[in-house]
């Protein structure tokens, strides 16, 4: 039996940030999926997957994060991954995805990276 996920969502001044806790794998994949278009996402924002608690995933969890890139891109927004684990991240490094998602060590530094590239506008 595969443990379950959990999915919590927050809106920050940068943007939505989703925290998952447990395995993303093809039985919880599509939660994620479909949480994907209900969150409040605008231009110039940035998406930030804290996979702090993330315990495992598989090439259906890959695409999934895929897809939530995707949806940033269409919001024109960025994403970002955040507490990436060391596990999950050997596997983005042997698959090339490190050099698709900026992840950063907290949502925190997510966030205050954000602020300093994009930011909101200053007027």
């Amino acid at each position: 039996m595969t443990p379950h996920l959990t999915l919590h969502t927050r809106a920050t001044p940068s943007g939505a940030v989703v925290e998952l806790v447990g395995d993303l794998d093809h039985h919880t994949a599509p939660e994620v999926r479909a949480a994907l278009p209900g969150l409040d996402l605008r231009q110039g924002q940035q998406l930030t997957l804290d996979l702090d608690g993330l315990g495992f995933c598989d090439s259906s969890g890959i695409t999934v994060l895929i897809a939530a890139r995707n949806h940033a891109l269409a919001a024109e927004a960025r994403i970002a991954l955040a507490a990436v684990p060391d596990r999950v991240s050997r596997i983005f490094r042997m698959v090339g995805l490190e050099q698709v998602f900026p992840a950063y060590p907290t949502a925190r530094a997510a966030e205050a990276a954000w602020r300093l590239t994009e930011g909101p506008s200053r007027d």
